[in-house]
């Protein structure tokens, strides 16, 4: 797109199918370099706030980071939609030979989070056409503070963001280029994003439109459309991974889609569906009023927590120029700007509505249109800067407020980089570690313990230690689980559910089956539920807990009625 999609003097320049394939030209090494220094220099960054070891289960903020270190590793399979790309890509990274298995892990998100950055880079120079311009775009994406809390810990949203400028970028080159292989690129690489995370399929439909924006007729491409369909279906394949690992009996499979049926509800998350209808008992009316108003709260409380998230992203200054470069945009380029409309109301309105308390990561990819808006904002006030100064007959050619507007706009995303890195620093977290050591030293032989999405599936999985427990996780998730409830014993959902009750989401019938044969231990209960005391259910039905490990560990020895504590320190 660049410079000739912008508005001109004398009004908004139109590129016609020609003025595409004769003068648009892949940028140069040059103007490559700026976009390769705002990566390396957010990697750095990610780099010196990284995780430095395993993770913790933490509500809202981290749900999946230790499970998804030690998934990685065994190649397991995810909670919903099941994450097949990411295991296989991140599974190399375990290979590095430095730091721990689970440091490699966190870099994996360092990595693909820079390498957004890079591809962030790649679009707004086509959209603005300046090297500036896009820096800044970039950069204020880089340094958003959702998006960097997710470059410092085991997640999937840095891929994602990846898969999503990915998309764009190819789309963006068919529509600069006129040539039909960046569109089937788009179309394998949507595909693709799709089997790591399922908001992705929001480029689906947006980039249909955008085809149609720009050239309708190859919607009418009997020729072009199946080679997109085979090559979006080809994209699809990593799918594949997950019942061949489920058949395999990989150590971690979190949904086990080794049935049609399962596979489905994996797939395509209606699991969560499944959980939600299963837990929910038709209410009467006067219930179905009563529950009105905490809805009606929950819903406020969801919008005042939107708000202060999307106020604190960009600083405000890059607020006002991002709202300019949309503005812009569609009065220059009405297909650009509609697709890329699309985009971030269709994932904002998504992020706002999902039930899931972390649903800010949910976001980021409309944060990154919105660094893309940043930058076509940036190339106008460039401009406006240049046809100043070329008016004026004060300033030489190499005009000061040229040059003071480009340093200006460049520096910034880099307003309040230090209150952000205070904010994402995990560099000194180790606390899923110190989990790890209190249950190493201190679980007597052959206890069991009771844990939810903890460290110790890393401890046994990964670094092989105290192989001798057995992991219980009878607490509560959003989706229906049919496997990875018990370790080591083999035991699917029903088996599971015989022996420990799961219908019992406190743990009580838990630790009351397994006191039967030996210690029990709970980990980190606190963590659980943080509106609620962690050990309270337990104390109410009777046992006394314990903390083991001295003061400040998280692991509680559970001793039932009639059975006195064996002097272990409070």
């Amino acid at each position: 797109m660049g410079s000739r999609y912008l508005k001109e003097a004398g009004g908004v320049a139109k590129p016609d199918r020609a003025s595409r394939r004769t003068t648009r030209r892949r940028p140069g090494a040059a103007l490559l370099l700026p976009g390769v220094g705002v990566a390396l220099f957010s990697f750095a960054l990610y780099l010196v706030t990284l995780a430095p070891t395993v993770l913790y289960y933490e509500d809202p903020t981290m749900y999946d980071p230790a499970m998804l270190q030690a998934e990685a590793y065994v190649l397991g399979i995810g909670h919903p939609s099941g994450y097949p790309t990411y295991m296989m890509l991140t599974h190399l990274f375990t290979y590095l030979p430095f730091g721990d298995v689970a440091y490699r892990v966190n870099l994996a998100s360092a990595v693909y989070a820079a390498a957004a950055v890079f591809v962030v880079y790649l679009i707004g120079l086509r959209l603005s056409g300046r090297a500036v311009a896009a820096a800044a775009g970039s950069l204020a994406f880089g340094l958003s503070w959702t998006f960097w809390s997710q470059a410092t810990l085991a997640e999937v949203y840095t891929l994602n963001a990846l898969f999503v400028a990915l998309v764009v970028l190819a789309l963006l080159a068919w529509r600069d280029t006129g040539r039909d292989r960046y569109l089937l690129l788009a179309a394998f690489l949507a595909g693709l994003s799709l089997t790591h995370h399922l908001t992705s399929g929001l480029l689906v439909p947006a980039g249909l439109l955008f085809v149609f924006l720009v050239e309708r007729r190859k919607l009418r491409d009997r020729r072009l459309l199946l080679k997109g369909g085979a090559l979006f279906v080809t994209g699809l394949s990593p799918y594949l991974y997950l019942p061949v690992r489920a058949l395999m009996e990989t150590p971690l499979n979190e949904a086990d889609p080794s049935s049609p049926g399962r596979f489905l509800l994996l797939v395509t998350a209606s699991s969560y569906l499944l959980k939600l209808l299963t837990d929910v008992e038709p209410p009467g009316e006067a219930a179905s009023e009563a529950a009105s108003d905490p809805w009606r709260e929950e819903l406020l409380a969801r919008l005042a927590t939107s708000a202060e998230h999307l106020s604190g992203q960009f600083p405000a200054l890059l607020v006002l120029v991002g709202a300019l470069g949309i503005y812009h945009l569609a009065r220059a380029d009405r297909a650009a700007a509609l697709f890329s409309g699309a985009l971030a109301l269709g994932w904002l309105l998504h992020a706002l509505t999902d039930g899931v308390k972390d649903f800010y990561v949910f976001i980021i990819p409309a944060y990154l249109v919105f660094a893309l808006w940043v930058a076509v904002g940036v190339g106008v006030v460039l401009r406006w800067a240049e046809d100043a100064a070329q008016r004026s007959t004060t300033f030489p050619k190499r005009s000061p407020p040229v040059v003071l507007s480009a340093l200006f706009l460049l520096a910034a995303p880099l307003m309040g980089l230090w209150q952000t890195y205070e904010k994402v620093d995990r560099s000194e977290d180790y606390r899923g570690r110190q989990l790890v050591e209190a249950v190493a030293e201190n679980a007597a032989p052959g206890a069991t313990v009771l844990h939810h999405r903890s460290p110790l599936w890393y401890m046994v999985l990964v670094e092989g230690r105290r192989r001798d427990i057995t992991l219980v996780d009878t607490f509560k998730t959003s989706w229906i689980r049919f496997d990875d409830i018990v370790w080591p014993d083999p035991l699917n959902r029903p088996e599971a559910d015989a022996r420990y009750d799961l219908d019992d989401t406190t743990g009580v019938a838990a630790a009351r089956e397994a006191a039967r044969s030996g210690p029990v231990y709970v980990l980190d209960p606190n963590a659980l539920d943080p509106d609620e005391a962690g050990l309270r259910f337990f104390e109410e039905a009777g046992f006394e807990a314990v903390r083991v490990g001295g003061t400040g560990s998280a692991l509680y020895e559970l001793f039932p009625p009639g059975r006195e504590p064996r002097g272990a320190s409070r």
